[in-house]
């Protein structure tokens, strides 16, 4: 029996009805046992490519990308998934749109969708903005398909907002689950989720607040730590605690990066911007004010050289549970000593991670493409079964 049959059994355990023709925008909307069958679905297709087996659910369609930010392994990762079922990608470049000759939401959702079968949108920016202009989107797509202007209803996959980055956080938690050998060893291991020093300002606070929002699920000790003034959303650390208490897990916030290394399992060190500060800036973008933004800046920036000490060092690491934590980076990481003088992580704690970071990152196409099959395909226990009696790709 080949693992992909091993897993669709797994599947066909689950109670995951509710994902059909959904959405997907935070890891906190989906059960349980609906982020259970994302991570089989995800193994099993990684299992079948593997095996070189076609994983083609699709023979024709679009998958329509939106990056509203900057993006490597994400765009990458949305395209493979996408090419991976069967869909070819198209790249909506707002620059050559009409979106700036006063092109609505609407019309471009509707525009952009008529052959679509999947919208990744990523809007992680500003606060307040990311999640709405998502919901904005996709409430349109919903208004084409009810009244006869699109054939087929679109899903969207959530590529990063202003809350989650649910395919980090989900290829981040896959990436854990294989390290230690399975979800039901994690229980009471700790995750250390902190704050890092960075030369840079404004980074979206949606990783760190995905982390606690899902690891906490899985009955982990997740700590979150930052300095006095960088903290996160509260709504979504209600979240974690409330997903704490039911797992038998724990959520604490500590004041230092020592006390959250300390005995750690796992480590997180990641920069990102206080949440009122970003709330500023979210108004003084709206009001077009580019002085005020600029004076920000430079208040943020010498507000985050006050923290260079936190940073994942040789030192820090050596805190960690028999010094050897699983490092976790979402990755670009400012490299002290290589792409910055000073940064999240020291050259060499990065260098001795590079292998798990890069296979860390190798989990999100297939996390994506999880996502988009489980919405698309009504029968996913069948379809998985279909695929690992199929044939294999075809080389010419």
């Amino acid at each position: 029996m080949s693992k992909t049959i091993e897993l669709a059994q797994h599947l066909e355990q689950l109670h995951i009805n509710n994902m059909y023709k959904s959405d997907f925008y935070w890891t906190w909307d989906k059960t349980d046992e609906e982020l259970d069958a994302i991570f089989t679905v995800a193994d099993a297709l990684r299992d079948l490519r593997e095996r070189n087996k076609s994983t083609r659910i699709f023979d024709s369609g679009l998958g329509i990308s939106i990056f509203r930010d900057n993006s490597t392994r994400t765009r990458f990762s949305f395209a493979s998934a996408c090419n991976l079922l069967g869909l070819t990608v198209q790249d909506l470049d707002e620059k050559k749109s009409q979106i700036a000759h006063g092109e609505t939401v609407r019309e471009t959702a509707n525009m952009v969708s008529f052959m679509a079968d999947v919208i990744g949108i990523r809007d992680d920016m500003f606060i307040g903005e990311g999640h709405k202009y998502q919901k904005t989107f996709m409430d349109a797509v919903k208004e084409g398909y009810r009244d006869g202007i699109l054939e087929q209803q679109p899903t969207l996959v959530n590529l990063q907002c202003d809350v989650d980055h649910p395919t980090q956080c989900m290829a981040d938690m896959l990436h854990i689950i294989h390290q230690f050998g399975g979800v039901e060893n994690l229980k009471g291991k700790k995750i250390a989720m902190t704050w890092a020093y960075s030369p840079s300002y404004g980074k979206p606070l949606s990783v760190p607040q995905g982390v606690i929002g899902l690891m906490t699920r899985f009955g982990m000790d997740v700590v979150l730590a930052h300095p006095e003034g960088y903290d996160v959303m509260p709504e979504v650390e209600e979240i974690a605690k409330k997903n704490a208490a039911a797992t038998g897990g724990s959520y604490q916030k500590v004041a230092t990066m020592e006390e959250a290394f300390q005995d750690a399992d796992i480590v997180y060190p990641k920069s990102w911007a206080p949440f009122a500060a970003m709330e500023e800036r979210t108004k003084l973008y709206q009001a077009g004010d580019q002085a005020g933004i600029d004076a920000l800046e430079k208040k943020l920036l010498a507000q985050n050289a006050q923290h260079k000490d936190w940073t994942c060092s040789e030192e820090m690491m050596k805190k960690t549970r028999n010094g050897s934590a699983l490092y976790l980076h979402c990755l670009p990481a400012d490299i002290t000593g290589l792409s910055c003088p000073e940064g999240e992580v020291d050259n060499s704690v990065f260098d001795r991670y590079l292998v798990p970071l890069y296979k860390e990152a190798s989990y999100k196409p297939y996390v994506i493409a999880a996502m988009i099959m489980m919405s698309k395909v009504k029968d996913p226990v069948s379809a998985l079964m279909a695929l690992d009696a199929a044939g294999k790709r075809k080389f010419f």
